[in-house]
């Protein structure tokens, strides 16, 4: 401040216009470059801090950054959709089912060696990721023409194959019938004193000629190889290079991490010729080839049908050619621990081969049929040529039993495929011990399948049931879902067509393994197992509660329909001009006539009735371990709603029918129709569907669907629906057979259809074991249960079951097969693939009238 409070003035630089003076060009130019950028600098300062100092600047910023999301985005896109994906292939955060300790020690070392490649008319690994494996192959010899029959084939014709004696654990028998070749193949496995872990086994092969003259046998020698591979590819070193007289011969020896030192010995005391040969590949699911190759090439150069005597360096995998005439017995030993001290290698070898192995052999055939009468105790209930069958199917079930590991292979959404290009994602790696469908045609783990498989196992051996059942427990992801085909591994992956690999995270099965579980926990209320057992099992309905309801969450969450208490099998083509009728595979009924024009509109009853079935599992379980929890509280209250039968009938009865129906946007009025086409070189012929009028309506079409709610025990007694119910069973003109009850209506507009014009009609007619024994389940039930319609109940019931039992037996005896469905016409043929021995096992349940506690899923 200047004296006197006036304001001081800075002074003026020389050249500064006097105040009020007229500004030059240059400085008018730049004021009015500071007025048109004023904005800028007018804007709040949190944002002009964080931006470019000037507009050009901003432009060249928001391109560069444009220019950068341009061309990243499908990156980034691709980044976070895979991102999403990745749930899937996470393991849910519970405890591992396998990791109890009943499923640990002696239990685990039990259980090491097995007939677990189930895949080959003989194969034998240990339950362990990098396995030993042994296998059988031999020579098919016909009109100067040979092939090496390896993998179970239906297109080998065999005449007969499949175990006939099996007990799951140490013990199997079984008849292979080759044109004239007839082979029996006995398995037997023992801890004995000097053996290393998981103990010793032996295959004793029978070779015979069927023909009568046993000089035309003599004529021509019979080739069969057993080979043993190392698929941690450690070295495996040949035995003795002296010709084979004395009766045994070293065939070879090694090491692996679990069982230490090991040795695999043949004693016999026919002639036999042996040549060898020893290989190093990490390709053990082309074995058949590899020998085969192997074959030609010694043929070709020295004119010798025989493999070459000649060993690859560090070789993993040593074959055996065991030239024979017939008849011969030759006994393979696998010996472990070898390289301990007092192993005892001779006396082992003794026991297992020759007169003591035939007594130990006699012993266990014994002691599996006396068993089998005390378990299933069919006594009285059956002829004696209906208890052998019985015996063989429960045999080839156990038999079929194969452990796998690998990785289940995630398909990603058909929108990321396409824009991408990537196909799938890779679960994590993982076991699977389970039983198989059928060791030709489905030798793998299928979901859907594996409910109805344990509900025969469970009540022969419960501890290798809940062995099974962990293990498919702990496949289960974050979300709560299962992949429903479990193709693991190399060898599975070979044997399956590559559009049946990827699995689908969107898509579910039936809750089949709620189905044994309940029925394995009504066991333990009906105080049917001792108390060791009854404690193992009280341990594995606890832990795996954990799992069996995120499983539940993910199908009432990502299976629901528009209201609540509805659901839909999701997964249905709704855009498909190829098929009569959209399939829905991810049922387990896959052409089975459902809703023409697929919409989230639909409801499905027969979904309806396996999360009933859950609910019910879900409770009992509960209730068996005092459970006191809101889990529990919610699960009583979803049964009770999806139990009330007024809302049932309400959205799937039809009065006039009595059955039971899907609800949806259908048409009956729907073809394939053949179309001429423009090609791009000629007109084509292509079979069209062509569709009028669909609406929302009730899916009239009378069949297995119609009967779940009768089948789930979800009818009272007491009510008219159970009459109209037996009315649709019974009626020959409808659902009834003297072979079993047909999957739809004679009636139907979709009987017998063609879905495409190479798909024959599977769930649209033919019978089905499965579901027969749940419609047994139920009659047996209701002849029980008090009400007007209990002895009529009874009467179908006793008829049913004398028509299922006869026509498997009679097939059997005929083909020598059990087969995957029954032809409801051609006087019950079998059908499909043969040598089907998962749910059709269930004939072992129905002959000894073992069926599914439906009293405590009516409650």
């Amino acid at each position: 401040m200047a004296r006197g409070g006036a304001t001081r003035r800075p002074p003026r630089s020389h050249g500064d216009p006097e105040p009020g003076a007229p500004r030059p060009a240059a400085t008018a130019a730049a004021a009015a470059r500071r007025g048109r950028r004023s904005w800028w600098h007018q804007l709040p300062a949190p944002l002009t801090r964080f931006m470019p100092a000037s507009p050009g600047t901003l432009l060249l910023w928001v391109t560069f950054i444009s220019f950068l999301v341009y061309f990243s985005w499908p990156y980034v896109e691709f980044r976070l959709a895979k991102r999403g994906m990745e749930r899937s292939v996470t393991p849910l955060d519970a405890p591992l089912m396998m990791d109890l300790p009943q499923f640990q020690g002696e239990h685990q070392e039990s259980l090491y060696w097995g007939t677990y490649r189930p895949n080959l008319y003989l194969g034998i690994r240990a339950r362990t990721p990098r396995s030993l494996l042994a296998g059988l192959m031999w020579l098919d010899m016909r009109n100067g023409q040979y092939s090496l029959r390896h993998t179970c084939q239906d297109f080998d014709k065999l005449i007969k194959h499949g175990w006939e004696a099996h007990n799951g654990r140490d013990y199997g028998r079984q008849e292979l019938i080759d044109h004239a070749l007839r082979l029996t193949t006995s398995f037997l496995k023992e801890k004995g004193e000097g053996s290393g872990y998981g103990g010793d086994w032996v295959v004793r092969l029978e070779a015979q000629d069927k023909r009568s003259s046993l000089s035309e046998a003599q004529q021509s020698a019979t080739h069969l190889f057993f080979y043993i591979a190392d698929e941690d590819r450690n070295l495996i070193t040949v035995g003795s290079h002296e010709t084979y007289l004395s009766g045994h011969a070293l065939l070879a020896f090694g090491l692996h991490d679990d069982i230490g030192g090991w040795e695999l010995h043949l004693g016999s005391k026919d002639n036999v010729e042996i040549h060898r040969a020893g290989f190093q590949s990490i390709n053990m699911h082309e074995l058949t080839d590899l020998v085969e190759q192997t074959l030609r090439k010694n043929e070709m150069q020295t004119g010798n049908l025989n493999l070459p005597d000649m060993i690859e360096d560090s070789s993993n995998i040593m074959i055996y050619q065991v030239s024979i005439k017939l008849p011969a017995i030759i006994d393979i030993v696998f010996l472990s621990g070898a390289g301990l001290d007092n192993s005892m290698i001779a006396e082992r070898v003794k026991r297992l081969t020759g007169p003591m192995l035939s007594m130990r052999l006699e012993s266990k055939q014994k002691h599996f049929e006396e068993r089998y009468n005390h378990i299933f105790n069919v006594n009285n209930k059956i002829l004696s040529k209906e208890l052998s069958v019985g015996r063989v199917a429960l045999s080839s079930l156990l038999g079929g039993i194969g452990y796998f590991f690998g990785q289940s292979k995630i398909a990603f959404p058909k929108s990321f495929i396409q824009k991408y290009g990537d196909k799938h994602i890779p679960y994590w790696p993982a076991a699977l011990y389970t039983a198989v469908p059928s060791r030709s045609f489905f030798p793998r783990g299928f979901l859907w399948h594996e409910g109805f498989h344990q509900l025969v196992i469970w009540r022969w051996d419960a501890q290798i049931s809940m062995d099974i059942i962990g293990h498919w427990l702990d496949l289960i992801n974050a979300d709560g879902w299962i992949p429903t085909d479990q193709i693991l591994g190399a060898e599975s992956l070979s044997l399956v067509p590559e559009k049946f690999v990827l699995q689908d995270p969107s898509n579910g099965n039936p809750l089949t393994l709620f189905l044994a579980i309940h029925d394995l926990a009504s066991g333990m209320r009906a105080n049917q197992f001792s108390g060791e057992e009854a404690e193992k099992i009280s341990t594995f309905l606890e832990r795996a509660y954990v799992r069996l309801n995120s499983c539940f969450q993910w199908f009432n969450s990502r299976q629901s329909g528009k209201y609540e208490g509805t659901f839909f099998w999701h997964g249905r083509d709704s855009i498909t001009i190829r098929e009569l009728n959209p399939k829905t595979s991810t049922s387990g009924l896959d052409d089975y006539p459902r809703a023409s024009h697929p919409n989230d509109d639909e409801r499905h009853v027969d979904l309806r009735c396996w999360m009933l079935l859950a609910t019910k599992c879900m409770r009992l379980i509960a209730e068996l371990l005092k459970m006191d929890t809101y889990l529990e509280k919610d699960y009583y209250n979803l049964s009770i709603q999806l139990s009330d039968f007024g809302t049932l009938n309400k959205m799937h009865l039809d009065v006039k029918s009595g059955g039971y129906f899907d609800y949806g946007k259908h048409t009956e009025k729907v073809r394939l129709r053949w179309y001429e086409l423009e090609g791009k070189y000629a007109m084509r012929r292509v079979l069209l569907r062509e569709t009028l009028q669909p609406h929302l309506q009730l899916v009239p079409h009378v069949g297995y669907v119609s009967l779940f709610p009768f089948m789930m025990g979800a009818i009272p007694p007491e009510s008219w629906v159970l009459e109209k119910q037996l009315d649709i069973i019974s009626d020959r003109s409808i659902l009834w057979t003297d072979y079993g009850i047909r999957s739809l209506s004679r009636t139907s507009s979709m009987y017998m259809k063609r879905n495409m014009p190479h798909a024959a009609p599977s769930w649209r007619g033919p019978i089905w074991i499965n579901m027969n024994y749940m419609i047994l389940s139920a009659l047996h039930h209701y002849s029980h249960a008090d009400g007007p319609y209990m002895g009529r109940a009874g009467e179908l019931y006793d008829e049913l079951r004398s028509n299922l039992i006869r026509n498997i037996v009679h097939n059997y005896h005929e083909t020598g097969f059990f087969w995957e469905k029954y032809d409801q016409k051609n006087r019950g043929k079998g059908k499909g693939a043969r040598s089907y021995t998962g749910w059709s096992s269930l004939i072992v349940l129905i002959m000894s009238e073992s069926y599914l506690s439906i009293a405590d899923l009516s409650n």
